[in-house]
């Protein structure tokens, strides 16, 4: 049974006295997918805080390399830590089938497509009460942000794939991101002589500073504004795209892992190509930093299908299964329960002086170990949280 934002646990929910029409299929889950959420969620609770630790012991060398990559490009470029938001956006429609094939076929689309709205305005006021929620005025309310880009791709990708084909889904992925090329490319943006995709002189920008409501996240513009999450959805699709592959019991788990990898690289070659003329801006994610990012994950979507899925190697990945199979929770919960805080507090005096440059680093991973620890925890008492 699902519940709106509830902690839920697997037994209570087996037991629930709901009654289905007909017999429901066995639930399909890719592990690979929640393992690769749970690679990609630990560097977004983590990411900044290492490198900070980082740059306190030595900011050349290959530790300044590693800081280096998670970071994100000022604004053209492509850096690891750019992967992490379109990864997750990719590994979201790479669910959708596994998720949505199974609810359509015991409710139908209706049944469906009412889950999706309410999954995805639930996801969205998450997202606002998360940045600053609803006890301030609008203009200090972030509208669009991280959870909101999130739910608006789900929405629209999940009510694609609900009604459209496979071929259908591809042209409007295809229009999508060409229509953005061209719009950005040939026209520009109003107080401009000529087209640019610099900082404030560009369509995205111009249309977040005077038409995006509430707080931007760079005061003039915003990196999950309105115009940027058309090729955002793109990606989304993209990962559906994935999903279908994987999920097709046609096709052999050689030829599918071939396939992501030969279209992964594919994506990342054509997306640079195509960066010499739309430069690869993850600011104003350019369908060129959408296809670069999108052939990235279908890499690493292969090799973890591969490992996990086929090979069947799962052990290392435990700490990934807790993290990705409680991604909303720890997302919102280090906003909440300050683990690092804590321990940095625990830490100070002799032991922090013991430790010298270390002891940032020291509190960092420490802080990821017990975050880590308490998702096991909630894992193995089989509670999750979602909606």
């Amino acid at each position: 049974m699902l519940r709106p934002l509830a902690l839920v646990r697997d037994d209570v929910a087996a037991a629930s006295p709901v009654v289905l029409t007909q017999p429901a299929p066995p639930a399909e889950r890719l592990l690979s997918i929640d393992a690769l959420r749970g690679f990609n969620m630990f560097w977004i609770i983590g990411a900044e805080r290492f490198v900070e630790a980082l740059r306190h012991i030595n900011s050349t060398g290959a530790l300044g390399f590693v800081g280096y990559q998670l970071e994100h490009s000022p604004w053209q470029g492509f850096r690891f830590y750019d992967l992490i938001l379109p990864l997750f956006i990719f590994l979201m429609g790479a669910a959708i089938p596994f998720s949505l094939g199974r609810i359509s076929a015991v409710d139908g689309r209706r049944a469906a497509s009412a889950r999706i709205f309410r999954r995805a305005a639930l996801l969205y006021v998450i997202g606002v009460l998360y940045y600053r929620g609803f006890d301030h005025s609008l203009a200090d309310v972030r509208v669009l942000g991280v959870l909101q880009r999130i739910a608006i791709c789900y929405l629209v990708a999940s009510l694609l794939y609900l009604h459209l084909s496979l071929r259908g889904m591809i042209a409007v992925c295809a229009s999508l991101l060409v229509a953005y090329w061209a719009f950005l490319s040939f026209v520009p943006a109003p107080g401009m002589s000529h087209v640019s995709f610099a900082p404030h002189e560009n369509w995205p920008n111009y249309i977040d500073q005077h038409f995006l409501p509430g707080r931007l996240w760079n005061k003039t513009w915003d990196p999950e504004g309105l115009l940027s999450t058309i090729p955002a959805v793109s990606t989304a699709l993209l990962g559906v795209f994935a999903g279908i592959l994987v999920k097709s019991r046609a096709v052999s788990d050689r030829r599918k892992v071939m396939s992501l990898a030969v279209a992964g690289t594919v994506a990342v070659v054509f997306g640079f190509a195509w960066g010499l003329q739309f430069p690869v801006i993850k600011n104003i994610w350019t369908s060129s930093f959408a296809l670069v990012a999108a052939g990235y994950s279908a890499l690493l979507l292969a090799a973890f299908y591969w490992i996990i899925d086929v090979r069947k190697q799962r052990a290392w990945a435990t700490p990934l299964f807790w993290i990705g199979s409680n991604a909303l929770a720890i997302y919102v919960g280090v906003s909440v329960l300050n683990f690092q805080a804590m321990l940095r507090w625990l830490v100070s005096g002799t032991l922090a002086n013991a430790l010298g440059v270390y002891a940032g680093l020291f509190v960092t991973l420490a802080a990821l170990y017990v975050e880590i620890l308490v998702l096991g925890v909630l894992y193995r008492k089989r509670i999750f949280l979602r909606l």
